[in-house]
């Protein structure tokens, strides 16, 4: 189906979302005009700084105009200083997820080279797994939702719905069997032990592991699961989890190949899709253009080959592939980055250095 000239909507948003988007959006065009996909770009407002300009962190408006695009490519929003009246931060990219129902939030974990982990002796490529994130429900279920009583007690509840769960599970498991390791493996990350909404979330994987009997089945309590992380990453694959623990252990896993800057995101729906960094705007290095591009970039490949699959469009998953070979590529020699990888380019530059891979 090559041809297609993919519809994107792009959300820069606050900080230094808006520095990475445009990296990621400079090595979408560069590949464009090597043969690549064709996409056509609108931008829309969202973040703290829509909020004080328009009165709302995420209009109405962009909403709609995500639901039409074909996918959405998303930077970093929110500022510290920006609240709601009750004192929690604007989180308008997790409203997003909730209004689009992306309910996989796939956070892939790689390490494209030995020096960016803080981990003894391991080789580039050692690390290669994905903590499959619940995206619209668990203890987030409880957004907007939570009870405060009289300044003396406050509630929030964990959330887990049969149907949610299963969807989540048959994700896991066709993911585990999509990136071809020679025994595909999933991991239930759970509170099991403790939690009935974690039993019963543990038993929902099991009951969708009946379906996939090639794929290996394991499982670990999260809090064992922060120490094997460290331990040994290299024997995972697929890390399936509740929302809120999804949201602490994709940190420590991208903690273990770079950091945030290293650490791309898609969050999936049935009829949707968002693509962004993991990291947040980080105001304290905004401006000074020595933010990380790559998370945002790897972003951008992961939306091609989202694509590309889903419209059966071989260019556009290959199109994919070549970014993510160009950032290993530019990544490979010792001392070659941002800052905060060991560097000394700036954001520009290590967008510009990729782009010029593509070429």
């Amino acid at each position: 189906m090559g041809g297609k000239t993919y519809q994107i909507a792009v959300l820069k948003g606050d900080g230094i979302g808006i520095e990475v988007t445009d990296e990621a959006l400079k090595v979408l065009g560069a590949l464009a005009k090597k043969g690549g996909p064709s996409c056509a770009f609108a931008e829309y407002p969202a973040g703290a700084n829509c909020y004080l300009a328009q009165g709302a962190p995420l209009p109405a408006a962009t909403v709609e105009a995500c639901r039409r695009a074909d996918a959405v490519l998303l930077g970093a929003m929110g500022l510290p200083q920006v609240r709601w009246p009750d004192g929690t931060e604007m989180r308008p990219q997790v409203d997003l997820r909730i209004q689009l129902d992306l309910y996989a939030g796939v956070r892939p974990a790689y390490l494209y080279a030995a020096h960016h982990t803080p981990l003894k002796g391991k080789k580039a490529g050692e690390i290669d797994l994905v903590v499959l994130r619940e995206n619209v429900e668990g203890l987030f279920a409880s957004l907007n939702g939570g009870i405060e009583l009289r300044g003396e007690v406050a509630v929030d509840s964990m959330v887990i719905t049969r149907s949610g769960t299963e969807r989540l599970m048959r994700y896991a498991f066709e993911l585990a069997r999509q990136r071809g390791k020679a025994r595909p493996k999933v991991t239930c990350v759970d509170k099991a032990n403790i939690f009935r909404s974690m039993a019963f979330f543990r038993r929902l994987f099991d009951e969708a592991a009946a379906a996939y009997p090639e794929v290996l089945c394991e499982y670990a309590y999260v809090d064992a699961m922060s120490l094997y992380l460290v331990r040994q990453p290299e024997v995972y694959d697929v890390l399936v989890m509740e929302n809120m623990f999804g949201d602490i252990l994709s940190d420590l896993a991208a903690g273990l190949v770079g950091g945030l800057g290293m650490a791309p995101s898609a969050d999936i729906g049935e009829a949707a899709a968002v693509f962004q960094p993991v990291h947040g705007t980080a105001p304290d290095i905004a401006g000074q253009g020595i933010a990380n591009p790559v998370g945002a970039i790897l972003s951008a490949g992961l939306m091609l080959r989202w694509l590309g699959t889903r419209h059966g469009d071989q260019e556009a998953v290959r199109g994919g592939e070549r970014i993510e070979e160009a950032v290993r590529q530019v990544l490979a020699p010792e001392g070659v980055g941002t800052p905060d990888i060991g560097g000394r380019m700036s954001t520009a530059g290590m967008g510009d250095a990729i782009a010029a891979r593509l070429r």
